[in-house]
């Protein structure tokens, strides 16, 4: 058994339904086989085991591990094309980065690239969108495995209107679903998720396939894309003979409380109806949205029906991993929406980014840092002297630094992570690293 101890802070209890931040100065959790046994007061922990070894991590907070809810593998090395509508940034920079994932070699290396990005900012948990080649899925797959972040992935798949090499057929993208989820769906921390790369992409035919594939494989989950932008949305009713974005999933049987769709930022009121009634959840990409100029994120009338909402980074369209980042630019847009936002506290943001995440994704062991839960965590440790280390240094209560900690801290104050217990190597060697030698 290990006893941490430090500063904890997490959201157990909803805050969007009058739960607070949790917020433990000077504790101790005691760990065993990666599960949280006690948390308590140092003091009184160490008495009760005087002879554990103890891992100090005072200085700094410690948080949940981050839940990133929409990300992309194949987006890490072109995150950044601003100036351009999501279109646009579709035809222009993500879709040709997307086709090179059919080099086995070239998508091993994206994929190497892409965990460390998660791990290093603190995610521990994501659900991925993979590839549209079921090899370099198997890369990323590996690579989770290899690092031991929490990888929820599978097969993106479209049959219309993206570059030839990107389409798929309905019989075989259920084939090489279903080979990738026999090799991967509950190995280890690996979970399977069907994923229509959106409506504008797929016939009802490819939708039906990926239906198949989630009734067959047992708690599989599902996730698309769905109301980013209004020039799309419009297209997808001229293809689908008038039905909103959110009926096309649910005709085709993706909808449910195991599906996670990406952005909504343009829903219209019998969407969200529709969405709470299937108890779906919706990734809200905060930098993503401000990066297309896709729109602010409705998030007040989400609450209103009872739609669940957590954050998703959308690497590569949103501007890094961090959901650090995430959180702030979510405070930012629903500040600027006046009475037709919600107003977002540190609670709020830690909640979003941690426990709402983990719920959205069926992860019920992860998302705060509870008695009987897997210590997924992370510890920032800002750098002496840094805004953030002045800022903790002066905070009176938990809520002060948590609001410091998303105001100022980024993925470089990340120090360590653990997975079950298990510390993430958070950067391996490469060729080519500085290496520094006696003499």
């Amino acid at each position: 058994m290990t006893i941490f101890r430090g500063t904890f802070l997490d959201t157990p209890e909803d805050p969007f339904t009058g739960g607070t931040l949790r917020a433990d100065v000077d504790a101790g959790l005691l760990v065993e086989d990666g599960v949280i046994r006690e948390r308590a007061p140092y003091a009184e922990l160490r008495r009760r085991h005087p002879a554990e070894e103890v891992v100090d991590l005072t200085g700094g907070v410690v948080l949940p591990g981050f839940v990133d809810t929409h990300v992309h593998f194949p987006q890490v090395r072109v995150i950044g094309g601003l100036g351009m509508p999501l279109l646009d940034w579709l035809e222009r920079c993500a879709l040709p980065e997307e086709a090179r994932m059919a080099d086995l070699g070239y998508a091993t290396g994206v994929a190497a690239d892409f965990v460390r990005g998660l791990a290093s900012a603190g995610t521990t948990s994501a659900l991925v969108f993979g590839a549209h080649y079921a090899p370099a899925v198997d890369a990323l797959f590996t690579e989770a495995a290899r690092v031991g972040v929490r990888v929820t992935s599978g097969l993106v798949v479209s049959d219309r209107l993206l570059r030839p090499e990107l389409l798929t057929g309905p019989a075989q993208a259920y084939d090489d679903s279903i080979a990738l989820a026999k090799r991967w769906h509950g190995v280890g921390r690996s979970r399977y998720a069907v994923i229509p790369r959106f409506a504008l992409s797929c016939t009802d035919g490819l939708l039906a396939s990926c239906a198949a594939v989630l009734a067959e494989v047992p708690d599989a989950l599902a996730t698309s894309h769905v109301n980013e932008n209004p020039r799309e949305i419009a297209t997808v009713a001229e293809l689908c003979d008038g039905r909103s974005y959110v009926e096309t999933y649910w005709a085709s049987g993706l909808l449910g409380p195991r599906t996670v769709l990406a952005h909504n930022v343009h829903p219209t009121d019998a969407e969200l109806a529709l969405l709470a009634d299937a108890g779906s959840a919706v990734a809200h990409c905060p930098t993503s949205n401000a990066a297309l100029g896709s729109g602010l994120f409705p998030l007040a009338r989400h609450l209103s029906y009872g739609v669940r909402v957590a954050l998703g980074s959308d690497v590569g369209a949103g501007t890094g991993f961090s959901l650090l980042k995430e959180g702030l630019q979510a405070y930012f847009a629903q500040q600027l929406l006046g009475p037709d936002g919600h107003p977002l506290s540190p609670a709020h943001l830690l909640h979003l980014a941690t426990s709402a995440g983990a719920a959205a994704l069926d992860l019920p062991d992860v998302g705060d840092l509870s008695v009987g839960q897997s210590f997924d965590a992370q510890w920032l440790r800002p750098a002496p002297g840094s805004p953030l280390d002045v800022g903790l240094a002066h905070t009176a209560d938990g809520e002060e630094a948590l609001a410091r900690v998303f105001a100022l801290g980024t993925a470089a104050d990340v120090r360590a992570v653990w997975v079950s217990g298990e510390q993430v190597d958070l950067a391996p060697p490469r060729p080519g690293d500085l290496e520094v030698v006696a003499g």
